[in-house]
């Protein structure tokens, strides 16, 4: 018997970073895997994550997810100590390791979390070398926004 592949999550996305585009100017993607435990994956596939108020932060060669929040299970955590804001590692190549150390020292970008998802059986991270708005950069992107949408109603009562 087959199971269906979008069994309990349609597109795959398990949280949504959606503040990251309002306060940073996101430019340059990169993919991530993330080091979890067993208790988290649970809580990852009951949707248990928030992932909001995070950072990724490099240290010793290594980098780490945090402020990114899993609450844990009541019964799948009964005999293990749960910390749900852990700093979690991202699994990264060096060489892509390299280049989010180089673009944060010299160019001064940050380094944020946009997404969690499901790619087959692994949760993967989207984080994006970013550089933050001014509160005058915010205004325009909500105005620009706006007037994208009043420009789609106007052509929509047109047609």
């Amino acid at each position: 018997m087959k199971k269906n592949k979008a069994n309990s999550s349609g597109t795959g996305t398990i949280a949504l970073n959606k503040k990251a585009r309002h306060d940073y100017h996101l430019e340059d993607k990169m993919e991530a895997g993330i080091a979890l435990q067993g208790w988290e994956i649970k809580s990852i596939r009951q949707g248990k994550v928030n992932i909001t108020d995070n950072y990724v932060i490099i240290q010793n060669g290594e980098a780490y997810l945090v402020g990114a929040r899993i609450t844990p299970l009541n019964q799948a955590s009964t005999h293990v100590i749960c910390e749900p804001e852990r700093a979690r590692k991202l699994l990264l190549n060096k060489r892509e390791i390299d280049r989010l150390i180089g673009a944060r020292d010299r160019q001064g970008y940050s380094i944020v979390a946009t997404a969690m998802y499901w790619k087959k059986c692994w949760v993967k991270l989207e984080i994006y070398l970013a550089k933050g708005k001014q509160a005058h950069d915010k205004r325009d992107s909500i105005k620009d926004r706006d007037w994208e949408r009043q420009k789609a109603r106007v052509m929509k009562q047109k047609v």
